[in-house]
């Protein structure tokens, strides 16, 4: 008997139940029939979910094949990213072999990257959809850091579907091409890798907007700079850059005119209506666009949109604007119910529902006059476009605030004049002209394709002017649901239908109720405040790195700045600005650098960018870069050094290494790691331990020092204990645990990684000193408080994957 999961099961029978009842009762209590209709409905919903959900948990990579070397073999079914330099791409395994073995349990679709080994650094060889390989692997259960207002790797991996994630040690290519003919997707995805290359071989090599052509054609956004992305976002254009709702719309009325045009020929139209055919193909064209478009959704809802026009014409109804809407939003969700979690749904959706509620009672924008329309002369009718559209855009830019303050914690002051030129340009001049460019042949579309790419470039020296502006963006920290319901609501009465001149003053009295989306206390409902003589560390979950976050009542000090991979992949962007954006934190006091290694100063320079510091204390040579960042900047640096102390409302800031000579120096006296900075946090309860990479030396002399003061000033606190260097076995000596006697102990490391931190002998030698032991791998972010009633810890990944929070004892 085949397995059947228990959501499903549960399902089907309350199903059933809904059914028989609706059978039996009367049609004479029409009431409590449509109530088994939403009854039912529910029911329906929560068992697809259930069974989506089943689906996924079902492909996740078995515990006993992690980190092992695996032989797979399969196919390339997603659109790869990357270069010479690496690729990382979809692969659909359908053997996998351990230990010469074929196993029968494996995932179905995982997601690789093959970068080339740094001991034999040549080129990877080029990988296209529906090639046939054989690699060999390591692989992992997908696995993503977790903090507050950060990009989820494992939600993603979940919705795309891959069961793990890894690394190719070597491949074997074992056929060039491997789609049959039924496989629709495989096929738009070889369609979309030829684009792509054709693209890039028409322009330059040196054509920096070569990715925003790419993006506004296929979708595809990964070659665009982050640099460009900034401005984007700051001038509020970024939705333009993709393959929104108006690209597909413009393509579908496209294929909808031709279809027309030919159809109109001879006696077709006596066969079927014009109109119908029109439909068909209108809708087809975006069907097909929107899967050359990645299948995004934006490009989904208007797909639909148009099908349910075509299949409205084929059926002789006429649906009301919002009908349409609501068919589109039922198809998404029914085909992806994890939608909700992509900020596109709620800004594609937001902005067309917003659109249609607000010019309900628009006469139009320019449309073809009729009767006595065609005496009102042409300016008039330009002027009442132009109002029309300028209404659309406030609209738009207003409705959307809610949404993009709680995904972005930013909105762009300058949006509505940069879109006032960017969408005519965009979506009817480089758009258009780069469709065609990549469809046509190669001796047309180089020559549509550059033009494209120049207007592109006049566009983007205006927009990074306006970025420019001091004033251009404003952040926000993420808002609170009772705050996003109460904007909303003023939001809604404010771009309600109706004459704006006669209701000026109430709309602009419920636009007041946003003013909470931009001023503090949006948080004050959800974070508690702390008060003088009190103290909060988030220990952010960094990967194999450092980085700490301590807050007293009026002041913040930033301990370390976590890793770098790469040149441009550091934790400053990647984890650390967006938690301060989400919280609102746009200056921070002290950044306090334990030492020079890469994966404690990996995300300063980016921080600097984007943060305001008072000052920096360190244990960094002279010709440090990050040094050298700061004192560019003027920005007071001290070198760290025993017996430092200060104090921040009431919460001392003690000093314990390196010694008390130590100097912004050509190179350190000793190792990097026994120079680190060791920083105690202390108020009259608890004490907190920040110990960067000390070693067995340096943890001898902080035991030295301890045992000078024989321990009298740390008195009965509480003591939280970072484990040195992430738990390696050359550091956490038993004589500084036992001098120092910490009460609880937690570790910044990456998950599985190569260094094997914590090292098995440490974390045994904390079990046995019995002292609880926290990973950030498995806690994920750890948000301590200490306050007058001792410390509590707050987890983001606990063992049942919902936030809780834990009083330590």
């Amino acid at each position: 008997m085949p397995h059947v999961p228990a959501n499903w099961a549960f399902g089907c029978s309350l199903l059933g139940g809904i059914l028989f009842g609706f059978i039996c009762i009367p049609r004479s209590k029409p009431l409590l029939r449509h109530m088994l209709v939403i009854a039912l409905m529910f029911v329906f919903g929560f068992a697809w979910n259930a069974r989506y959900a089943e689906n996924r948990l079902n492909n996740i990579l078995a515990v006993e094949l992690e980190g092992k070397e695996l032989t797979v073999e399969g196919r390339v079914v997603g659109l790869p990213q990357g270069n010479a330099d690496g690729a990382k791409f979809a692969f659909e395994i359908e053997h996998l072999l351990f230990n010469g073995e074929y196993q029968d349990q494996f995932p179905g679709q995982v997601y690789l990257s093959w970068q080339p080994a740094w001991r034999n650094p040549e080129a990877i060889p080029e990988v296209i959809p529906g090639q046939r390989w054989k690699f060999r692997v390591k692989l992992k259960r997908p696995y993503g850091s977790l903090n507050p207002f950060t990009f989820d790797f494992e939600r993603w991996a979940f919705h795309q579907d891959f069961g793990a994630n890894g690394s190719i040690r070597s491949g074997e290519l074992i056929l060039m091409k491997d789609i049959g003919i039924t496989e629709f997707v495989l096929r738009m995805e070889l369609a979309r890798w030829e684009l792509r290359k054709k693209i890039k071989s028409l322009l330059p090599a040196d054509a920096r907007y070569a990715g925003v052509i790419i993006a506004l054609v296929m979708g595809d956004q990964n070659a665009i700079n982050q640099e460009d992305w900034q401005v984007f976002n700051a001038t509020g254009i970024g939705h333009l850059i993709s393959i929104s709702g108006l690209h597909v719309t413009m393509l579908a009325g496209v294929g909808a005119s031709i279809a027309g045009f030919i159809w109109r020929r001879r006696s077709l139209p006596l066969i079927v209506p014009v109109s119908k055919v029109a439909g068909v193909f209108g809708f087809l064209t975006a069907f097909v666009y929107a899967w050359l478009a990645g299948f995004q959704i934006p490009a989904q809802r208007t797909m639909y949109m148009v099908g349910v026009v075509a299949f409205a014409l084929w059926s002789g109804r006429n649906p009301r604007s919002f009908d349409i809407w609501w068919w589109a939003l039922a198809l998404v969700l029914i085909i992806d119910p994890m939608a909700p979690y992509t900020p596109g749904f709620w800004l594609s959706f937001g902005a067309v529902a917003a659109i249609l509620f607000a010019m309900g009672d628009s006469v139009g924008l320019l449309g073809i006059p009729t009767g006595k329309e065609l005496q009102i002369h042409w300016t008039h009718r330009m002027i009442q476009a132009l109002r029309e559209a300028s209404r659309v855009q406030a609209v738009v830019t207003i409705a959307l605030l809610p949404f993009t303050l709680y995904w972005f914690y930013q909105v762009s002051v300058v949006s509505p004049l940069a879109n006032a030129f960017a969408i005519p340009l965009v979506s009817y001049v480089v758009t258009p002209l780069a469709i065609a460019g990549a469809l046509l042949p190669d001796f047309i579309g180089r020559w549509l394709l550059l033009p494209a790419h120049a207007a592109m470039e006049y566009l983007a020296i205006a927009l990074d002017w306006m970025a420019g502006w001091s004033w251009s963006v404003v952040w926000a920290r993420q808002p609170g649901w009772w705050v996003l319901l109460l904007s909303g609501l003023g939001i809604i009465y404010a771009i309600r239908p109706g004459d704006l001149m006669s209701s000026w003053k109430s709309r602009t009295l419920a636009l007041c109720l946003s003013i909470p989306l931009f001023t503090p206390i949006s948080q004050w409902w959800t974070n508690a405040s702390l008060s003088a003589g009190e103290f909060r560390a988030t220990v952010l979950d960094i990967g194999q790195g450092t980085a700490v976050l301590i807050e007293t009542r009026n002041k913040k000090l930033l301990y370390d700045t976590g890793p770098i991979q790469g040149k441009k992949d550091d934790a400053g962007q990647r984890v650390i600005l967006p938690y301060f954006r989400g919280r609102g934190i746009d200056h921070i006091d002290r950044m306090v650098i334990s030492h020079s290694d890469s994966d404690h100063v990996g995300g300063g320079a980016t921080l600097l960018k984007h943060i305001r510091f008072d000052s920096m204390m360190g244990s960094l040579p002279s010709n440090n870069s990050l040094l050298e960042n700061f004192q560019a900047r003027k920005i007071p640096s001290l070198p760290c050094r025993f017996g430092q102390h200060w104090a921040w409302d009431e919460v001392d800031f003690i000093v314990w290494h390196p010694h008390e000579e130590t100097l912004f120096a050509d190179q350190y006296s000793r190792k990097p790691n026994e120079m680190s900075c060791v920083l105690e946090i202390r108020n009259q309860e608890n004490s907190l331990w920040l110990t960067g990479d000390v070693e067995k030396q340096g943890e001898a002399e902080i035991t030295e020092r301890l045992n000078l003061i024989r321990l009298t000033e740390l008195g009965k606190r509480k003591i939280i204990f970072m484990a040195p260097h992430h738990g390696s076995k050359t550091s956490s000596s038993l004589e500084l645990l036992k001098t120092l006697e910490p009460d609880y102990a937690f570790a910044q490391n990456g998950y599985r990684n190569r260094y094997g931190h914590p090292h098995a002998t440490v974390t045994a030698r904390y079990k046995d000193l019995n002292m609880p032991f926290y990973q950030s791998p498995i806690t994920g972010a750890q948000i301590w408080t200490f306050n007058k009633g001792g410390p509590s810890v707050q987890f983001w990944r606990p063992s049942t994957n919902r936030l809780w929070h834990r009083k330590v004892d």
